[in-house]
């Protein structure tokens, strides 16, 4: 196919509805795939209303008794309250003081399914979880014992969790609305949970990456009771249970979600491991069948460097260059903007999405290493606006005061302040 036609390929009337509000994009590295033997997970807070600072969250004890009042973290909308936790660990960005890493990305996935009586969204779910666990096997347990308990209130989502040790990434769901004497009898969520193995990477963009998992293997993969009874009683599937494609079922995938998610993670894949271009009529959003691996092992050992680079991509020197189609224009500028899709007559075309783009609020590459101490094992490698032309800042997880350029309060999307990093 002509490189014009994989760059601005006909939408046939799909719409990109995953492109739009929060697009993100995790880079999972296990340590044997890492040089220096540390975990890492790199994320990309993608979206245009959002501003790029540093949050941070001290440790502290409560009485027994005390609620939690829990706001949506996109909106700020109150969505109820939950018992705290007696005590709670100091939580920088993304990583707790036990160099517990927590990232994600959103993809919707079957619309019935969301549960607006839910309490726990995955903003909240995500930190809250970075306040009550160390390891990432507690902070599993966390996570699912909060949305059984109280109700799972977003879409789709897949969260990658990484400590010293290990690295997984969980898929979640929520069962929508069955209200039974005024309560919902299918609160909580369905979801899969797989242990990257040793000397592997991962990475995932908005789209479900969880396929076919085993069964019978506790160690290594983890899942709801009901995540396949439930899509039975669904009606979304017939199949035996060895079959059953968790993606598949909750998550189908479409020529938007090759396209626009499923080729971000080919990006990262194809400058670690031969033989990726086999999957060009995947990313191309040509052939739905031919799927990206969950996790490949990377020709080489991996640095925090190497990571920040891979989040900085534009799909360099492959037929989907956006430094090289028309619209990058005499400079060569990789930059689209919103929204994905324009006309050209009565057609309809696409823009590439690229893991960099100037949509990021702020993003990060946090690394976990086991042979130090946890104050200064665990460092988030910390940035704001485009990854592509932002440095980054390491900020270690024994941090307790926010640098002044990257502090809540410091200016915000429409007041300029120029001690902040984003502006």
């Amino acid at each position: 196919m002509k490189k014009t036609k994989l760059f601005a390929a006909l939408l046939s009337g799909v719409f990109l509805a995953q492109q739009s509000a929060v697009a993100c994009t995790n880079i999972l590295v296990t340590k044997g795939a890492s040089k220096t033997g540390s975990t890492m997970i790199s994320y990309s807070a993608d979206s245009h209303t959002l501003y790029g600072e540093l949050y941070y969250r001290p440790a502290a004890d409560y009485p027994a008794g005390t609620m939690m009042k829990v706001y949506e973290w996109d909106t700020g909308k109150f969505l109820g309250e939950i018992p705290q936790a007696e005590h709670t660990y100091s939580v920088v960005g993304n990583m707790n003081e036990h160099q517990l890493l927590i990232g994600e990305s959103t993809w919707g996935g079957l619309p019935q399914l969301v549960d607006p009586h839910g309490i726990m969204d995955y903003g909240s779910l995500m930190y809250i979880t970075l306040q009550r666990a160390k390891t990432a096997r507690e902070a599993l347990k966390v996570m699912t014992d909060l949305v059984a308990e109280y109700g799972y209130a977003s879409s789709g989502e897949s969260i990658s969790i990484a400590d010293p040790n290990e690295v997984w990434v969980i898929e979640i769901i929520g069962k929508g609305v069955k209200m039974v004497d005024g309560k919902n009898a299918n609160k909580g969520a369905v979801w899969v949970a797989r242990r990257i193995p040793d000397g592997a990477i991962s990475a995932h963009a908005n789209q479900a990456r969880i396929t076919t998992f085993p069964l019978n293997d506790p160690e290594n993969c983890i899942y709801s009771p009901d995540v396949i009874s439930f899509a039975r009683e669904q009606g979304l599937y017939k199949g035996s249970d060895k079959d059953f494609d968790f993606a598949a079922v909750y998550n189908p995938m479409d020529y938007s979600a090759m396209r626009g998610c499923e080729a971000r993670v080919w990006s990262v894949f194809r400058q670690v491991t031969d033989g990726m271009d086999k999957y060009l009529d995947h990313v191309t959003g040509k052939n739905p069948d031919n799927r990206l691996p969950l996790w490949v092992t990377p020709n080489r050992k991996l640095t925090v460097r190497d990571v920040a680079e891979f989040m900085r991509n534009h799909f360099e020197g492959t037929e989907l260059d956006m430094t090289c189609d028309p619209g990058a224009g005499p400079f060569k500028l990789p930059y689209r903007w919103r929204p994905m899709t324009f006309k050209v007559g009565d057609e309809e075309f696409t823009n590439e999405r690229a893991i960099a783009t100037q949509q990021t609020g702020w993003w990060y590459v946090g690394e976990c290493r086991s042979w130090l101490p946890d104050p200064i094992g665990g460092v988030l490698w910390f940035g704001v606006d485009d990854t592509d032309s932002s440095p980054l800042t390491p900020i270690y997880c024994c941090t307790d005061r926010i640098p002044q350029s990257y502090a809540v309060g410091n200016g915000n999307m429409t007041t300029y302040s120029e001690t902040s990093m984003f502006w």
